[in-house]
């Protein structure tokens, strides 16, 4: 009885540390991109001067309080960017802009909504 129980138990387990080395690899990927694009001088500015760019505003303008609709999109694929490239809080990006932390949290998956269908990327 017991050995059967045994057997069930590390059946588990493997199955659990297939789980755990897929998601160390992933946060691994994750931060050597980060790594990588922080090591090429990308910091919330250098972000905002893309999100310019793709917008046609300035990168300061991004920054400043306004709720047009350019303006909300500019901002929503900083957020994103910033959080999924970067690995920027929602803190320090809701500091950053004057708005809260949920504020920036819906930007977020506004700002993936508006990469993936216009099919904007950080990097050309």
């Amino acid at each position: 009885m017991r050995g059967h129980s045994h057997v069930k138990s590390d059946e588990r387990i493997l199955g659990e540390s297939d789980f755990v080395d897929s998601v160390l690899s992933q946060a691994g990927e994750k931060y050597d991109r980060q790594y990588e694009l922080m090591r090429r001088g990308y910091d919330l500015n250098r972000i905002a001067e893309r999100v310019g760019v793709i917008c046609e505003m300035d990168p300061d303008d991004i920054f400043s309080k306004g709720k047009q609709q350019r303006k909300v999109k500019a901002r929503s694929l900083l957020c994103f960017w910033a959080v999924q490239e970067l690995g920027i809080s929602l803190t320090e990006l809701a500091k950053h802009l004057g708005i809260t932390v949920p504020g920036v949290g819906y930007a977020v998956v506004r700002g993936q909504v508006i990469a993936r269908d216009n099919n904007y990327q950080l990097i050309e």
